[in-house]
């Protein structure tokens, strides 16, 4: 058989008992068996935080490439394929490249423990250290401070809203959470940070203070609101008149503030800034599906899919359908069973109609669809189960073939979605 990524995904997954094992000792191993490639990356923007961070971080990269920037990107988990993961130079990664990475990582961890995020992670790694690029974008995994990613020394971090999630590994309360994002803040290297509860911004204060970080934080040393249809951003050089995030929702202009913050601090014009906002694109993120089949078969119904999870992300949501037209919306649900579920359902009880659940297709950790419909049920929404998403879509259509039907819950099912309408 011809070795291919997937052949070589697969063998990785059985390379430790834990999806999830956070410590970095792993890393460092098989780092060095590789030759150290984390020190030969270029400038690195390492993103933390429980929300925002794919959305700021195709937003930062949109603002480099519109100066002519080569920058490498990483970010989990993927959608529809793995590759989606690994960006060199502005463009994901070739089949051929990327098995050759996972390959070379495979052999050098010489069968030694390690979870999968980790060994992937030192492939991305390998592969940016070895493809030139002006600046490299690394997205936290989970938490931070042990977080595969956090082993290089930054040019600039980002942390974007802290809230709820991975309580199971990352703590029960909004400081023990934030403490562990706040270590990706390292010695000297600006931090900026965007809006926090006051708690998480205690302890990333305390953090940057300790380490002799500068910080640069929304509401102190930059400010973004929307005014009309348009974002006014301001910080201690000048004034910024742009227009609104592509990517929708309130939330999109406070991710936008961070972004631009960073992009000032490597010397962005006002041109680069605008197409930051303008020019990026994000998928699953309150995303408007506009062709395929599934859309063709919906028609005249709209699709709209989200890949938000936890409590933060239902009221993001809410949110963000309070800015669209009227029109009814039903939802369409699948959720894993380490999630929030009744928090993330609650803030969209009064702006949907109906929730339908259903189980993630291929996934251990779904949770039941009879389940999702109970949360539902108690976060006050009209619920019904369906056997998969086809089922879901036809019962909706049933009853209102012109509904504004919402697809959310996980990025797994999200990435389901995105398959089944290729």
């Amino acid at each position: 058989m011809t070795q291919n990524s997937d052949n070589i995904l697969a063998r990785m997954m059985a390379l430790h008992p834990k999806i999830i094992d956070l410590t970095l000792d792993r890393m460092w191993r098989l780092l060095n068996a590789l030759g150290n490639p984390e020190r030969r990356l270029p400038p690195v923007i390492h993103i933390a935080g429980t929300n925002g961070k794919g959305s700021t971080q195709a937003m930062i990269r949109a603002g480099l490439e519109a100066q002519g920037k080569r920058v490498h990107a990483y970010t989990s988990p993927h959608l529809a394929r793995f590759h989606e993961r690994i960006r060199l130079a502005g463009e994901l990664i070739s089949e051929d490249a990327l098995t050759d990475a996972l390959d070379r990582c495979y052999a050098a961890n010489n069968g030694e423990n390690i979870t999968y995020f980790e060994i992937t992670t030192c492939a991305a790694i390998l592969a940016f250290s070895e493809s030139p690029a002006d600046y490299t974008l690394l997205e936290v995994g989970l938490g931070g401070r042990l977080d595969a990613t956090n082993v290089m020394d930054p040019a600039i971090s980002v942390i974007t809203p802290i809230d709820l999630d991975h309580q199971q590994f990352l703590g029960d309360t909004l400081p023990e959470i934030a403490a562990e994002k706040a270590g990706i803040i390292k010695r000297g290297v600006p931090c900026i940070v965007g809006p926090q509860h006051d708690d998480a911004m205690d302890v990333i204060e305390a953090t940057a203070a300790r380490l002799g970080a500068p910080i640069v934080a929304y509401g102190q040393h930059f400010h973004v609101s929307q005014e009309r249809d348009r974002l006014v951003y301001q910080d201690e050089t000048g004034l910024l008149d742009l227009p609104l995030p592509t990517l929708r929702g309130p939330h999109q202009v406070q991710n936008a503030g961070a972004v631009l913050a960073a992009l000032r601090h490597f010397g962005a014009d006002e041109t680069a800034c605008e197409a930051a906002l303008t020019n990026a694109t994000w998928p699953a993120r309150m995303e408007r599906l506009t062709s395929g089949p599934l859309v063709e078969r919906c028609l005249p119904a709209e699709l709209w899919l989200d890949g938000g999870h936890n409590p933060a992300a239902g009221k993001a949501i809410a949110a963000t359908l309070t800015t669209l037209p009227k029109r009814p919306t039903h939802a369409i649900c699948g959720m894993l069973n380490t999630k929030d579920v009744t928090g993330f359902m609650t803030p969209l009880a009064s702006h949907v109609q109906s929730l339908t659940a259903v189980a993630i297709p291929g996934e251990a950790n779904t949770l039941p669809a009879q389940a999702t419909a109970d949360a539902a049920s108690l976060a006050g929404i009209n619920a019904a189960i369906a056997e998969d998403l086809n089922a879901a879509l036809d019962m909706i259509l049933a009853v209102d073939p012109t509904a504004r039907i919402l697809i959310c819950g996980s990025l797994y099912f999200a990435g389901h979605v995105m398959r089944e309408n290729e």
